[in-house]
């Protein structure tokens, strides 16, 4: 197949791409500069150059292309507007990666018993609601104009990539907040629970859902899940660091990591994979988590 994917360098996108073409698929992607472009096509991907904002330019790499993975943007509408209805009447695919903060709470480092399965309801913060938005009123439901949609939310993702981007966002910020100040932290009573997926179980299910994925699936993805506060005190294991991780207030996390990361890292976001498995066959294998910080790709990636 020929596979067109937006975020082709980066953490997820660069990772689906090696695997399509590991399977023997024909994949361009989207590069937004010329460094990016030659970065990409080290790697294999045909470089399309161009932004999410150059609507021309994915118009025409959608229409040329099988199948469309944007792992781009959760919430670039007309972008996802333009690709989506590129395909319509085609009966192409068109997999969009969302992320599991869209259940998301404030919970500041409380935890919560709220688990979410791919049918649960639930009301998204305001910062996630155009997310939801795109997702059930512009990508779903054009599975009845012959676009094969598929979304994807994984949740927490660790591991070591095969994009020119390796890195995941939070566990690799948290180590460097913990090499920076000394001691390794959470927020509140760091007993909130993100669950969590190996990048390389991840990228597998973009290749079982070309396979075998109805149009107008939605699927979670996880293979378990943990405290945040186990998560800083195994990155404070992997640092050798003799302090105890310790408690911050969300204040301290707002200065430390940013708003969007600080609240993200207070909160609980729990899911069950429970469509995937039994619809895709999916089946994880990577490590556990906390595992792969002490013991695999991070300490690793710490002693190179």
């Amino acid at each position: 197949m020929k596979i067109f994917i937006t975020g082709a360098p980066g953490y997820i996108g660069g990772t689906v791409a090696a695997k399509l073409i590991a399977a023997g698929h024909q994949v361009s992607g989207l590069a937004r500069d010329d460094d990016k472009a030659a970065a990409i096509e080290a790697r294999g991907i045909t470089p399309v150059v161009g932004t999410l904002d150059d609507l021309d330019i994915l118009d025409a790499a959608a229409r040329e292309a099988d199948a469309v993975i944007n792992a781009a943007s959760t919430h670039h509408a007309f972008a996802i507007r333009t690709l989506v209805g590129a395909l319509r009447g085609t009966g192409k695919t068109f997999i969009h990666t969302s992320g599991s903060s869209i259940v998301a709470d404030n919970a500041s480092g409380a935890q919560s018993d709220n688990i979410y399965g791919e049918d649960s309801p639930f009301t998204p913060l305001p910062e996630k609601a155009i997310w939801h938005a795109i997702e059930r009123d512009l990508i779903l439901p054009a599975a009845q104009d012959r676009v094969r949609t598929v979304i994807f939310c994984p949740c927490m993702i660790y591991g070591t990539g095969q994009g020119v981007r390796s890195e995941s966002i939070q566990i690799p910020l948290m180590v460097r907040a913990a090499q920076e100040a000394g001691v390794s932290r959470y927020i509140g009573d760091g007993e909130n629970i993100w669950s969590n997926v190996h990048i390389d179980d991840c990228a597998d299910a973009y290749l079982l859902a070309l396979e075998h994925a109805p149009a107008g699936s939605y699927f979670y993805l996880e293979s378990g899940e943990d405290t945040l506060g186990d998560v800083a005190r195994a990155v404070g294991r992997l640092l050798g660091q003799n302090a105890a991780a310790q408690s911050m207030s969300m204040a301290d996390a707002v200065r430390a990591w940013g708003p969007p990361m600080s609240l993200s890292l207070g909160s609980n976001s729990r899911l069950r994979a429970d469509k995937a498995r039994a619809m895709l066959g999916w089946t994880p294998k990577g490590p556990p988590m906390l595992d792969d910080i002490e013991n695999g790709s991070y300490r690793e990636a710490l002693n190179s």
